[in-house]
């Protein structure tokens, strides 16, 4: 059941009429019927494992709140993430661990493995999985109670509008929710129903209509010259950053009509002014996972430069293989970890331009050259992201790295600019104005005026084949 279906609206409307009928608990139990429910229309087989990972980690955050600050809360914590890597481990990186292991036994001139298991992915695994891992650590460091109601942390772990691609939610933030009573209010139907349109509008108008131009690139982009890999580039940016917003602006939306509050991940990362603060921009819950839960535990920056490069690029190599069991995706993480590590080696925002201010420029243009540069960087970034065939990766970056590609775009960059001018204009206003949803302070007139045009585009452009999500793959 996708987002962008109207099969999703029909539900919704079914749990948002129900849902403010209930007390807080009835609430809870109706919206984890309803998550099961709606995690059922994807593949109800793996319903079992979605039940048996949020019933051990209820039991084990439990047994570890009664042994905190022993050793044997240790050993509930290793379970538990062992438990949890295992079960993530087998479905996700199986085939590729084995494709590793024949290709370096053939490498060494010995025979390869034999065999290959076809191993469904089940959908949402990484984020839900990594939800409960946080659950799990945070009792343990006493930062969150566990949750002494199994029906309150089941609906943490598989609340419907998250928990397929996130935002993967702390559990000092998302439980206290689950654990308190809500009430739904005119402001949070309006703004909630807002954003999700807002979102619905990225996906199906924007995304959707790019992902016509960047797919017949890429499955055949060692035929062109560079002008069409920088289009390619160009589009893929904004065909996965409107893709993965709108789905969090739905999500955050829809939980919101209900009187839930879900983590911002997008906070116009195409502005970022360095490698740096793209990371504080984009996929904000994972970059804050990883933070917290593998940098910081490897050592941060707390035991000399080099530990600290080690840590940046051992946690990036990590986060790029999180999004899936394919060498491009070691590949840039690994390209992320480097930036980040130069950016840090050089001062922090050297890497982008910083060395203008010497130069006396306006500190405006400064700003805009850091930006040019950084989505730069970030776009040679998504072609290592979105290349699966790995041989013909240097063909491509060689073709971006050819500035005079840019001068030799082709005709396709019309319709490029045109999806994603609303977007930018809607990006900027909320950037420069420092507020989400900054066209609700618009004049009456000139927000119904641009209600009006935005549901012109929606009808007319918009592509109702329910295409997925890019990130319900990983």
């Amino acid at each position: 059941m996708l987002f962008n279906t109207i099969e999703f609206w029909v539900f919704f409307a079914f749990v948002l009429a129900l849902y403010p009928l209930l007390r807080r608990r009835g609430q809870n139990l109706f919206l984890l019927l309803a998550s099961y429910f709606f995690y059922a229309c994807w593949d109800w087989r793996f319903l079992g494992l979605l039940l048996l990972s949020s019933t051990t980690d209820w039991f084990l955050g439990a047994a570890i709140a009664r042994s905190r600050g022993t050793a044997k809360a240790k050993r509930w914590v290793a379970l538990s993430v062992g438990l949890n890597l295992v079960f993530l481990g087998t479905f996700k990186y199986c085939n590729f661990m084995v494709e590793a292991a024949s290709a370096l036994l053939a490498s060494l001139g010995l025979d390869p493995l034999r065999f290959h298991l076809e191993v469904v992915l089940p959908v949402g695994i990484s984020f839900y999985t990594f939800q409960s891992i946080s659950y799990i650590v945070d009792v343990y460091r006493g930062e969150v109670e566990a949750a002494a109601d199994p029906v309150d942390f089941a609906l943490f772990v598989a609340f419907f509008p998250h928990m397929v691609a996130g935002p993967i939610m702390p559990s000092n933030a998302l439980l206290p929710q689950m654990q308190r009573e809500r009430r739904m209010c005119w402001s949070d139907l309006a703004s909630g129903f807002h954003l999700a349109m807002w979102g619905l509008f990225k996906k199906v108008v924007v995304a959707d209509n790019l992902a016509v131009i960047t797919s017949p690139l890429f499955a055949h982009a060692k035929y062109f010259r560079p002008g069409p890999m920088h289009l390619g580039a160009l589009a893929f940016a904004f065909q996965i950053y409107c893709d993965f917003s709108g789905y969090t602006d739905i999500a955050r939306g829809v939980a919101r009509m209900m009187g839930f509050t879900l983590m911002d991940n997008f906070k116009h990362p195409y502005f970022a002014t360095s490698i740096t603060d793209f990371w504080h921009r984009w996929h904000i819950s994972l970059s804050s996972w990883l933070r917290h839960y593998l940098y910081f535990p490897l050592g941060g920056n707390r035991e000399g430069a080099g530990r600290t490069y080690r840590n940046l690029f051992l946690t990036m190599v990590l986060g790029g293989l999180w999004h899936g069991a394919r060498w491009n995706f070691v590949i840039w993480g690994a390209y992320q970890g480097g930036l980040l590590v130069l950016e840090r080696r050089l001062g922090g925002r050297r890497l982008v331009l910083d060395w203008f201010e010497a130069r006396g420029l306006w500190p405006r243009m400064r700003w805009l050259l850091q930006v040019a540069v950084t989505f730069h960087f970030v776009c040679l970034g998504w072609i290592l992201f979105r290349c699966e065939d790995t041989s013909t990766l240097p063909r491509m970056v060689a073709g971006f790295m050819d500035v005079r590609g840019w001068l030799r775009m082709p005709s396709g960059l019309q319709p490029v600019l045109i999806l994603i001018t609303p977007l930018l204009l809607v990006d900027l206003s909320d950037f420069l104005s420092r507020r989400e949803q900054s066209m609700l302070l618009f004049p009456g007139p000139l927000r119904a005026l641009l209600y009006l045009l935005g549901l012109y585009a929606f009808l007319l452009f918009g592509r109702f084949e329910s295409n997925a999500f890019i990130y319900f793959q990983f």
